[in-house]
């Protein structure tokens, strides 16, 4: 027969142990520790020397250009030169029939020949009269009408000499000639064509290929931002403001010769807001032809003392605005926000909210929720993997507020998940 004194006894008994059980699982629940500190990675920035460059597009132009025009009525006996060739300036391209040109020419010589002839014959009578002169045998008038006479004579002999080189001018005209050296292209006319002086219509064109210009347009808003940092003395001028100008062609491969920036137009586009700037370069091998669609990276100038942060340390917050972490001197995240002025390769020039010796977290950023969070802190080396790795990580990344929120994004997700907690405990 059980005793009930016993039973109850083994009931406290049962009791105790229960409670040391879950007083002992409390216990080893909290014996865990602080969660550690997330590692992270920085980079030290140093402010360093820097060219300021833009990427603009544009096309390209021959350095000169001439349109063949005949510049003497006629009819086309011969065509001279191979289309799509190289001419060179005073070859000739063209032959008109001479024949009425020559004919003029002729007729202009013997003209000339006969004013030269006439000369000769009122200037001897001149010659005679003015001896008989002073002894009255001949009239001071017949004197007078000899030299007046010899004076149109000598007149004559120039018009003659004018209408000459006005003849043989026109005869030179027969003969087309190149005004300058360069590539020529397809010919309107072919033999037998009947042409006129001065027509609408070119008979063919002459481009100059070496060098050759290439225009792209600038917006005025870069301009005006440009000079104002040339004159507070955050830019300073190129300083040989030679060769500064590099070309991609258009298959995205760079153009193996620099060029060099002549001048940016003072007139503005009115459609467009952009002016025009002109680079000269060099192209010996006919590489680049007219109109090509190419891209100009002009260096403009540089930056002494330019604040370049990684573009992987970059993020933004909700409202698109950027920020960085860094790590402070007691090894704590921080935020700071920024004001970029443009991407420069893999980096960002920041203009504000850097200096020289901050380290910038470039590697742990997912794990940094809130401002003021202790880090475990170590510099940035990154080998071959890791820069795949972390290129194709960049491909697909996150949005600043995914890799990293700033504070005020942060406190209400903080408060949340404490209420959270308070409501489960």
């Amino acid at each position: 027969m059980f005793n009930s004194a016993t039973v109850v006894r083994e009931i406290a008994v049962l009791g105790v142990l229960a409670g040391a059980l879950a007083l002992a699982g409390c216990g080893g629940k909290g014996a865990s520790g602080p969660p550690r500190a997330p590692a992270v990675s920085f980079v030290t920035i140093e402010p360093r020397s820097v060219p300021l460059t833009s990427e603009l597009s544009g096309r390209t132009v021959a350095y000169r250009i001439a349109e063949i025009r005949p510049q003497v009525s006629g009819i086309i006996l011969e065509r001279l030169f191979e289309e799509g060739s190289d001419v060179a300036e005073g070859q000739v391209l063209y032959k008109i029939d001479p024949a009425m040109y020559q004919a003029a020419f002729d007729n202009a010589q013997a003209a000339l020949a006969r004013a030269e002839a006439n000369v000769t014959a009122i200037r001897l009578r001149k010659e005679r009269l003015e001896k008989l002169l002073p002894t009255n045998a001949v009239s001071r008038q017949d004197y007078d009408d000899a030299t007046a006479g010899l004076k149109q004579a000598e007149a004559a002999v120039e018009s003659a000499k004018a209408q000459l080189t006005s003849a043989r001018i026109n005869l030179d005209y027969t003969g087309v000639t190149a005004p300058i050296g360069g590539r020529i292209g397809r010919s309107s006319v072919t033999e037998g064509a009947v042409v006129t002086a001065y027509q609408p219509v070119p008979l063919a064109t002459i481009q100059q290929l070496d060098p050759i210009y290439v225009d792209v347009p600038q917006s005025t808003a870069e301009v005006m931002r440009l000079k104002r940092h040339l004159a507070d003395g955050r830019l300073n001028p190129d300083a040989d403001g030679r060769e500064n100008v590099r070309l991609i062609e258009e298959d995205g491969t760079e153009y193996d010769r620099p060029g060099s920036l002549q001048f940016r137009d003072v007139s503005v586009d009115p459609t467009t807001g952009s002016v025009i700037l002109r680079a000269l370069f060099a192209n010996p091998d006919a590489v680049l032809l007219p109109d090509m669609f190419v891209r100009c990276v002009v260096t403009e100038g540089v930056i002494p003392d330019a604040v370049m942060v990684p573009q992987q340390g970059v993020a933004r917050d909700a409202k698109g605005s950027p920020y960085a972490w860094i790590v402070d001197a007691d090894g704590k995240a921080r935020i700071r926000q920024l004001v970029l002025d443009r991407a420069v390769g893999d980096e960002w020039l920041a203009t504000s909210g850097l200096a020289a010796g901050d380290r910038v977290i470039v590697e742990g950023l997912q794990s940094l929720r809130q401002d003021g969070t202790p880090v475990q802190a170590a510099p940035f080396a990154p080998t071959g993997e890791q820069a795949g790795a972390q290129h194709g990580a960049e491909a697909g990344a996150p949005t600043g507020e995914q890799a990293g929120s700033p504070p005020e994004a942060e406190s209400g997700a903080g408060d949340a998940a404490h209420a959270d907690k308070t409501g489960t405990h």
